[in-house]
């Protein structure tokens, strides 16, 4: 089933979300232009024909096909993903995660918080994106320092809070890995 109007509600209402939590945090902004991509045909029109409300569409999409082309896309232009991070490294030949820099760490912070909230409807509480993270393979796909980084911050939203931890963000350029 095609679902437009339900896959725009659900993608504008987690970037309305982002967009807020962005500007609290400091990176207003760069905010403004999160997750623009997604309204393009490429993301758009996969959004749509794989929407059920109970995952994303990237999911149905590779089930089909075998790979998602719309997360492909998505996430070779959206400098908050870690996966965008990924480079040649010459010395052993293999694909690597590279260092994300603080900026894009923090929108990272405030994308898994808001998708936590959009997807998470009411059952949605304060530990959720760390429990996402750490059940994760992150980890492993994740540079060293950008992993410490997330997890530091997701760790002081569990036990601190959004408004305490958004200032933090706002008050420091440069984020703590431990």
């Amino acid at each position: 089933m095609f679902h437009p109007i339900r896959h725009f509600i659900t993608i504008t209402r987690h970037r309305n979300e982002v967009i807020r939590l962005c500007f609290k945090a400091g990176i207003g902004f760069q905010g403004l232009f999160h997750d623009l991509s997604k309204y393009s045909p490429t993301e758009f029109i996969p959004g749509c024909k794989y929407y059920t409300g109970k995952e994303s569409p990237n999911n149905g999409e590779r089930r089909d096909t075998g790979y998602s082309l719309a997360w492909m896309h998505h996430k070779g232009r959206n400098k908050h993903h870690f996966e965008f991070w990924y480079d040649y490294e010459m010395a052993t030949k293999k694909i690597v995660p590279m260092p994300m820099p603080d900026r894009y760490i923090k929108e990272m912070f405030c994308d898994r918080v808001a998708a936590s909230k959009t997807y998470g409807g009411k059952d949605y509480d304060r530990t959720a994106p760390l429990m996402y993270l750490t059940k994760s393979t992150a980890r492993e796909k994740m540079e060293e320092n950008t992993y410490k980084k997330l997890l530091y911050l997701l760790t002081m939203l569990a036990e601190k809070g959004e408004k305490e931890t958004l200032a933090f963000i706002r008050k420091n350029r440069v984020l703590p890995t431990d």
